[in-house]
């Protein structure tokens, strides 16, 4: 399908969901399509966000091509989440020029870890690369602390501006100027994002080779809490560092490298799940842009839980300063890509549940009898 002419095919294909409504049960998004029918680009923005790409609708679906209303709507909605990450993207010049490289987040990665090797070998000399540094602040050896802390404020705060800016655009244009966050539709919204709601078909599962499986559901599980609890290690890290005064590297039994550790250990199977999943999956109902960025999304991922992990293994040996430069670049790589790529699924994601939570309004009450 040309991407011309994606809104009007969206709202061909809805217009026959709204009319069958076969797959009504399945997830939040075809009651959302019968409110905000006929639509227009903010209203299928929102509809693709809330859309978790569980893609039983096409198995269940009794219009899929080849009937001649080639009804897809995963495909459909997978395109125009693409193009929701490109259009809200700030600056959307930088996302256009990213997407326009096949390995646009290769490139950007390995830019990084060459930038923090240059820095180490300016700051620290090519000797702390080929020596085992050992003891307290054993990592700050290899590159300063001061360095490694404004580089990384720099990186979050520049990468927090500009999906929150990004994120704000959505929720005026999907608001349709209307207050929708509130404690309650954000309850609602937490909740379903936390059980991973919408990613179990209806019930039966995500479609994929075996037709209804719960594994993507499983690794997605995988790879959010062991972000969780890489998230939780790394604030620990800090409280003893800034707080107690405890310099790393830390112990293995330590709060850090314990939760660190199983974080790793959990993004690194829910993500290598994840792609083997998607590579035995139906190509029919998906979009060969979203497919790109899933797998640059998931081999980060990948690739930051494996050279953490490695990290950690082989902190005492001569290898660790070579080994840090891979980390920290890799660090970096996945915060300067992340307002530009699958990273920010979870934020428009989120605020399409909230949206949803809104116009569904609360829950009736029950009398007893």
């Amino acid at each position: 399908m040309l991407e011309v002419d994606l809104n009007a095919e969206l709202e061909r294909q809805l217009g026959v969901c709204n009319a069958c409504r076969y797959c009504e049960g399945f997830c939040a998004t075809f009651g959302a399509a019968q409110l905000r029918a006929p639509g227009g680009p903010a209203d299928f923005a929102y509809l693709a966000n809330l859309c978790h790409d569980c893609r039983m609708c096409y198995d269940a679906c009794m219009f899929t091509p080849p009937h001649e209303f080639a009804i897809n709507i995963p495909a459909a909605m997978a395109s125009t989440r693409a193009r929701t990450y490109e259009d809200y993207a700030v600056p959307a010049a930088f996302a256009r020029a990213l997407r326009s490289t096949r390995f646009g987040t290769v490139a950007i990665v390995a830019a990084c870890v060459a930038a923090v090797f240059l820095a180490v070998i300016l700051i620290s000399g090519p000797g702390v690369l080929r020596t085992a540094v050992r003891g307290p602040a054993a990592f700050y050896r290899v590159l300063p602390y001061a360095v490694m802390v404004t580089a990384s404020l720099a990186l979050v705060l520049s990468g927090f501006v500009c999906v929150a800016a990004g994120a704000l655009r959505f929720a005026r244009d999907i608001g349709r100027g209307e207050h929708f966050v509130t404690p309650r539709t954000l309850g609602v919204a937490l909740h379903q994002a936390l059980a991973l709601t919408y990613l179990k078909g209806g019930g039966a599962g995500c479609y994929d080779v075996t037709r209804r499986s719960g594994r993507r559901r499983a690794f997605h599980a995988l790879v959010f809490w062991g972000v969780m609890a890489d998230l939780v290690s790394t604030t620990s890290a800090a409280i003893e560092q800034d707080f107690l005064h405890v310099l790393p590297p830390y112990p293995l039994w330590s709060v850090p490298v314990v939760l660190g550790t199983a974080g790793g250990i959990a993004i690194a199977i829910g993500a290598a799940g994840l792609i083997a999943f998607k590579r035995a999956s139906d190509e029919r109902p998906t979009n060969g842009r979203m497919i790109a960025l899933d797998y640059a999304f998931l081999g980060l991922l990948e690739a930051l839980a494996l050279s953490g992990l490695a990290l950690l293994a082989f902190r005492s040996t001569a290898a660790m300063g070579s080994l840090l430069v891979l980390h920290l670049g890799v660090v970096a790589g996945a915060f300067a890509t992340a307002p530009y790529g699958k990273f920010v699924h979870f934020v428009y994601r989120s605020i399409a549940l909230i949206m949803n939570a809104h116009e569904q309004g609360p829950e009736p009450e029950t009398t007893g009898s």
